[in-house]
């Protein structure tokens, strides 16, 4: 029969190991989770018109990074406004890249053809995991230097005035 003493420290073992279970799985999520001022993971992807794009491929260029997919009601909504930011800031020093993850390959294509997003796309189902995306959209502006500047978790106005300025402030410091 366990005495008083084995039952007390079977238990502190218990909780020191559940404790250290709890930090491991918040330390594993915390350090994949990119947030403003982290340099962004390295990449290179072939978007939907061939082209090849990679961190360096942005140098000197500010980069709206943005996940989303098909099935998602508010990037769906925001697909139109972060279209006319593409084409407003087009040449201008900003580039926009839409990554989708999407399993199915038809209702990406067919998301695609409904809402014609004039900005790069890439249907691609890892790169949201180096960044610790898992809810969308999710949006990431990045600097010349590789930088996260802002992060933006939820649907946005593109064409909003404040995310205007925003964009033209950072332009000025390119």
């Amino acid at each position: 029969m366990p005495s008083v003493k084995t039952d007390r420290l079977l238990g502190w073992l218990l909780g020191l190991l559940a404790a250290a279970l709890v930090c491991a799985i918040y330390a594993g999520i915390h350090e994949r989770v990119v947030v403003e001022g982290d340099s962004v993971p390295g990449f290179t992807l072939t978007a939907d018109n061939g082209r090849q794009v990679s961190m360096p491929h942005f140098a000197g260029k500010l980069l709206v990074l943005n996940f989303w997919a098909s099935w998602c009601a508010p990037c769906i909504e925001e697909t139109p406004s972060l279209s006319r930011l593409a084409e407003r800031y087009a040449g201008k020093g900003v580039v926009v890249l839409g990554v989708a993850v999407d399993q199915n390959d038809a209702s990406y294509r067919a998301f695609l053809a409904k809402y014609k997003p004039s900005f790069l796309t890439v249907r691609e189902r890892k790169l949201h995991e180096e960044f610790g995306t898992f809810m969308y959209p999710e949006t990431y502006i990045i600097g010349a230097d590789g930088k996260v500047l802002r992060k933006i978790a939820q649907g946005a106005d593109w064409m909003d005035p404040n995310l205007l300025g925003d964009f033209d402030k950072l332009l000025e410091n390119l």
